[in-house]
């Protein structure tokens, strides 16, 4: 349904408490902002759902200016710094006017604060969601004089925080060990959580968070706060623990200001991106838990919707891509009773056919000599093995041997007096999105493909490239600075036209793995590759992180070989699906490389996902014991449905010592009056499954008393021979389904 916006008296959207101060809530959790005409705005409290009594009788309840600017106080941390076209630096902010905003979903406020001595207004959102805790903040700067102005420092978000003991949760990683979880006390001084790649904005750290506000972060204790920042571009996080005078813990986030100096011309506005907050008084997994039903009912797109089953083709077969084994791969997934193929990178190519990482992005046409038949032949077949057919693409990226490049050398960033940094393969370099001809060029990549194949389903989009050359050929002078901003205004841009022309594509974002991971991105993207990590232990660790802030519907999670390309390391095909399943499952691998008994496991783990992703890409997920945690020996999860009649447990045995001791888990969600009824999904011999298979078993009983992982610690059967490598390997799992009786 389309959103219509109200604006109401503030007496019904943001309920006046006291003369000047107004609260804004979710079901759960409240804000309150003090907001007098003429003087600053002032951040009073955000926390669990409260009246005006409760706050200001409270130790919670606060007096901190919401949005500094440089000019006032200079010694204290700011989220505005203007150098005006007077040259002035000097920027004092105070209140004009609040209006109260509401649709169908939220409810919020838009405080619109003006400069004493310039021609500057900054407009504050506050937007509460109806139906789930999460809230979300930004800022729009409007310059209303007639000459530019430029933009040093401009957050999206401030955030006061009080506490007596606060640890932090981040993410950080490299490629192929992304989203690794960090937990640690958030001591004096300042916190920097940020990225400067300029076209990725997830290499090294993630733009989110949670803080604990009183201790140690734990999963079902505890308050704490969530906050991930929606920004495709560089990000900034910063944390101010400074312990003068009391003074609360402050959060900074916004668009990274490094390099960044914003001019801003005369009559204009920019919107800073959104930075989205949660509170749970459960712990960290109440937060996840929110920020997940927002995602997916309110921001990722298609959000709701079920996600296929796919086989890529890129671990498989690399660029050596060809008519006769795209086709072998599709034939062969189809027996497992695959979904969807997608055809990876090697695919393309006129001039420079495209063998390797050193030519041919740009020319986006078919390589015929791998292809006789042609994207349309491949499209027949995968039809005719009842696949739908998608393809990968790396628009916003050229090579210097190419056709494109040979005809417009001057769409790339690079300097006009220097020779450029190259990426991979030392030919890459970055289209100049800011250039409105090169937009089209991006724009047309996909709109030229689904002309000419109207059947493509699916497309891999790819990033592989940081933003090495930081100049623009297209920008003046003067505006060079705007480029790590303006890149991402322009790639937003080709997005909304894309997503225009084909709402129901169904599009994969991809950046070296996981390096775009973040909510920028999700408005028009139904997925993530979350990493080219995909030896299952690994992804076991990076899945887990990644789930703190991301739902699992968004998160592609596959299948490798039999041996990992990357670890070399052999895991069992079992635990390789059973990894995989606990998000949005794949394959990247040829099938054919299975065993006789791997591909009827498969055919068997394929079919009792597609059974229960309803569960697992829609449910309440809990986290019961964590990989990074104890002796990393063990981990487990479960997804419930929201009715709580349905569940699936995840569990992993990591490593294996003799005589290990038994682990106990309590099972989370559940309904404590219902029993339920326990199913081993596709154990490892089909026919024999866990002892615990066919148990009715009570939630009070479960949640209270728990399961025992017995039988992940069983090092060899007795009636195996003692040195047979399949029973005494480190890593065993299991899947159960309870179903509500």
């Amino acid at each position: 349904m389309k959103k219509i916006l109200v604006l109401l008296p503030l007496l019904f959207a943001a309920v006046a408490v006291e003369a000047k101060n107004y609260i804004v809530s979710t079901p759960n959790t409240s804000l309150v902002i003090t907001a007098d005409e003429g003087k600053p705005l002032y951040f009073r409290y955000y926390g669990t759902k409260a009246s005006s009594d409760d706050v200001f009788s409270s130790h919670r309840s606060m007096k901190y200016q919401a949005y500094r600017s440089f000019g006032t106080r200079c010694d204290a941390p700011y989220a505005c710094l203007v150098k005006h076209a007077d040259g002035d630096n000097a920027t004092n902010l105070v209140v004009r006017n609040v209006e109260s905003r509401e649709d169908d979903t939220t409810t919020g406020l838009v405080v619109t604060l003006e400069d004493t001595a310039h021609p500057l207004t900054v407009r504050l959102h506050y937007v509460a969601y109806k139906d789930c805790d999460v809230m979300k903040f930004h800022a729009d700067y409007v310059n209303n004089g007639k000459k530019p102005v430029v933009l040093q420092k401009y957050m999206s978000a401030v955030l006061p925080v009080k506490s007596q003991e606060c640890w932090l949760l981040h993410l950080n990683g490299d490629h192929g060990n992304e989203c690794n979880e960090n937990i640690e006390p958030l001591g004096e001084g300042i916190k920097i959580i940020s990225s400067r790649d300029g076209g990725r904005n997830s290499v090294g750290s993630n733009a989110a968070f949670m803080l604990g506000t009183d201790g140690k972060i734990e999963e079902t204790e505890g308050n704490v706060i969530g906050g991930v920042l929606s920004w495709t571009g560089n990000t900034y996080i910063e944390f101010i623990n400074t312990r003068q005078n009391g003074d609360p813990i402050l959060i900074l986030a916004g668009i990274n200001p490094e390099a960044s100096d914003y001019t801003l011309d005369g009559g204009k506005t920019l919107e800073t991106p959104e930075m989205v907050f949660s509170y749970s008084t459960s712990g960290k997994g109440q937060v996840s838990r929110n920020l997940h039903y927002w995602a997916r009912h309110h921001h990722v797109l298609d959000g709701t919707s079920m996600r296929h089953v796919l086989l890529n083709s890129w671990e498989g077969v690399h660029f050596d891509v060809s008519q006769e084994g795209m086709n072998e791969m599709m034939k062969d997934f189809s027996a497992l009773g695959g979904e969807m193929f997608v055809m990876d990178d090697g695919w393309f190519g006129g001039k420079y056919p495209r063998n390797d990482g050193t030519t041919s992005l740009g020319d986006w046409c078919v390589a015929k000599d791998k292809l006789p038949e042609g994207v349309d032949g491949l499209i027949r077949f995968a039809t005719d093995k009842n696949l739908k057919f998608g393809i990968w693409i790396e628009p916003e990226m050229v090579n210097t041997k190419s056709e494109l490049y040979e005809k417009h050398p001057d769409w790339v960033l690079r300097h006009e007096s220097f020779d450029p940094t190259y990426g991979r393969g030392k030919t890459q370099l970055l289209l100049d999105l800011t250039n409105p001809k090169v937009q089209d060029f991006v724009f047309g990549v996909v709109d030229n493909l689904m002309k000419s194949y109207p059947e493509i389903a699916y497309i891999k989009w790819d990033h592989n490239m940081s933003m090495l050359n930081a100049s623009s050929l297209y920008l003046p002078k003067s505006k060079q600075s705007n480029l790590y901003v303006d890149y991402h205004l322009a790639l937003k841009s080709i997005l909304e036209r894309v997503r225009a022309a084909y709402p129901d594509l169904i599009i994969q974002l991809c950046s070296a793995g996981g390096f775009r991971l973040n909510y920028g991105y999700m408005p028009y993207f139904q997925e993530v590759w979350t990493s080219d990590q995909t030896d299952a232990l690994h992804r076991l660790y990076i899945q887990w992180g990644a789930l703190d802030f991301y739902p699992s519907n968004i998160l592609a999670a596959h299948v490798c070989s039999p041996r990992n390309k990357y670890t070399q390391r052999e895991i069992p095909v079992k635990f390789r699906f059973d990894v995989a399943s606990m998000c949005r499952l794949g394959m990247e691998m040829v099938p054919a490389q299975l065993t006789d008994a791997e591909k009827a496991y498969a055919t068997r783990a394929i079919a009792e996902y597609k059974r229960l992703r309803g569960t697992i890409q829609q449910g309440d997920l809990y986290k019961l014991v964590s990989p990074y945690e104890g002796n990393r020996d063990y981990a487990s999860l479960m997804y419930v449905d929201g009715d709580k009649s349905h569940a699936v447990l995840f569990a992993y045995r990591t490593i294996l010592f003799r005589h290990m001791p038994d682990k106990i888990i309590k099972l989370q969600g559940l309904d404590p009056e219902r029993k339920y009824l326990i199913r081993e999904v596709c154990p490892e011999v089909e026919g024999k499954p866990l002892p615990i298979d066919g148990k009715v078993v009570s939630g009070r009983f479960l949640m209270e008393e728990g399961i025992v992982l017995k039988d992940l610690n069983k090092a060899y059967s007795r009636t195996q021979p003692f040195n047979d490598i399949r029973e005494m390997n480190d890593y065993k799992s299991f899947v159960l389904e309870l179903i509500a009786q």
